[in-house]
């Protein structure tokens, strides 16, 4: 059993003004984020900065992950006007950058790239000095959807692999190690100039030998840029924390990937997948 979480996990809430007004913005156009619906410890900090992840695809997600707070079940409807409502958010607020993830949504032959698509094409024409994050779902290896989304031109594709190989069938649901690869290879084969990413948690039984060759896996797919962060337990029904990472072990890990040639690693305990993103991306587009 994981020991009380400790001192460096504790997070201050910010709620002033830009928190309460992004809030007031995303229910008036009835868009959902993860920084909500999968309980984004960086929620206050990343609000208060006036920037967010827009989840599209509804709230409900046809996988049940056991590491993840977003609601499960089966979704009964497809909104497609919710593109250019996400373009109207992106643009209202301002953004430089802006991440769009979803729900997995295995009920829909294509997964749910078409809305993807259009979602980019939308932003683009209603911001187009924004730069444009796509965290997708494996779309069960259907890579004509993959396809549908990297013809839209994102300026960086994101898929995490979450943890090791050992892990992955206990941790995830129904997505696959080797599928997870072979998507982030597939991107590049499409579009070899968009900056490829994806995200590992720690804490739920791995060891650190483990996590140096889920990265050597990621390098091998010519991944750009990595993010390592803590995972932590949203409810006594998902997967308990089985270690809580020092911030030097962390570092450590930031230094390992660097060895291994990613452009980019952001490592620490609170760090999530669209955390610091736009700083991601500029430190990526550099070493491009």
């Amino acid at each position: 059993m994981a020991e009380r979480k400790p001192e460096w996990l504790k997070i201050k809430l910010n709620t002033g003004e830009n928190f309460k007004e992004l809030k007031r913005m995303m229910r008036g156009k009835t868009l959902h984020t993860v920084c909500e619906e999968a309980r984004c410890p960086n929620i206050y900090e990343c609000w208060a900065n006036r920037t967010a992840t827009f989840m599209i695809l509804g709230d409900m997600c046809t996988r049940a992950c056991r590491f993840c707070a977003v609601k499960t079940g089966l979704p009964t409807e497809l909104d497609l006007a919710e593109p250019e409502r996400v373009a109207e958010a992106t643009e209202q607020m301002g953004l430089k950058h802006v991440v769009v993830t979803s729900v997995a949504r295995d009920d829909l032959k294509d997964g749910g790239a078409l809305i993807f698509a259009e979602t980019i094409r939308a932003i683009r024409k209603r911001a187009p000095l924004c730069s444009i994050e796509v965290l997708i779902p494996d779309f069960l290896g259907n890579w004509d959807a993959l396809k549908t989304v990297m013809d839209a031109k994102p300026d960086i594709l994101n898929h995490n692999i979450e943890t090791v190989e050992r892990l992955s069938d206990r941790v995830r649901s129904k997505a696959k190690y080797n599928r997870t690869l072979e998507l982030l290879s597939k991107s590049k084969e499409f579009q070899p100039d968009v900056p490829t990413k994806s995200s590992i948690m720690i804490g739920v039984g791995e060891t650190i030998e483990e996590i140096i060759a889920t990265m050597d896996d990621l390098r091998r797919m010519d991944v750009d840029i990595l993010t390592i962060g803590q995972y932590l337990q949203p409810t006594p029904k998902h997967l308990p924390v089985k270690k809580f990472y020092h911030p030097d072990e962390f570092a450590k890990l930031k230094e390992e990937g660097l060895k291994r040639g990613f452009k980019h690693v952001e490592s620490g305990p609170l760090v999530r997948s669209s955390y610091h993103a736009h700083e991601q991306v500029e430190s990526a587009a550099k070493a491009l």
